[in-house]
């Protein structure tokens, strides 16, 4: 699957859950999910090299986690990110699989998430990730097959501006975390 992935850190939380509230929607109850993230023993930025993430994900505590694996390739020039998901039974023996693959382990991502489906191909994710002082927007959206990248760019970048954002970042939460100390990665400001 294709998709374009926009993030914004949110100074005003409060602010974005009264707006929400305020055209009749809900986020979803608290998703709680821990990521390793691995890439290939010769990864390099820009290189469009694949990562594969391992996700335990809770959506109840009454209900067992639920484990996957998934496939990303970032593709720098579009900034599309080609994304296969599977569900995986055996945790360990997935990640043994990965390892034997030639993958090394980079980092280690928990976070507490709620969620809005906005339509049938975009999500809205309110994130706080363990280790940055703020949470983040996350926008993502199904790209169609023919359908101009920037188009879809531009309206998520206006979603995120009529929720008050003015900013965006490039960067994974992964290299964000890394920082350490609740640093914040490089802005960019939503064109107009």
């Amino acid at each position: 699957m294709k998709v374009l992935i926009v993030k914004s850190r949110l100074l005003d939380e409060a602010g974005f859950h009264a707006q929400i509230t305020g055209i009749g929607e809900e986020m979803s109850p608290v998703i709680w999910q821990h990521e390793r993230v691995y890439v290939p023993h010769n990864y390099r930025e820009g290189q469009n090299l694949p990562r594969m993430i391992t996700r335990t994900e809770v959506r109840d505590t009454n209900l067992p986690a639920v484990y996957s694996l998934h496939l990303k390739r970032h593709i720098e020039d579009s900034g599309i990110d080609w994304i296969n998901t599977t569900t995986v039974s055996d945790y360990n023996e997935t990640s043994g699989i990965i390892h034997q693959l030639g993958f090394q382990k980079i980092a280690e991502i928990s976070r507490q998430r709620r969620e809005l489906r906005l339509d049938d191909r975009t999500i809205l994710y309110l994130d706080q990730v363990e280790g940055l002082n703020t949470p983040y927007l996350k926008i993502e959206a199904k790209l169609e097959e023919g359908e101009p990248v920037d188009a879809l760019r531009g309206d998520l970048f206006k979603i995120l501006e009529t929720l008050g954002q003015k900013t965006f970042v490039m960067e994974t939460y992964a290299k964000l975390a890394a920082r350490g100390n609740g640093a914040v990665g490089e802005e960019f400001l939503l064109p107009n």
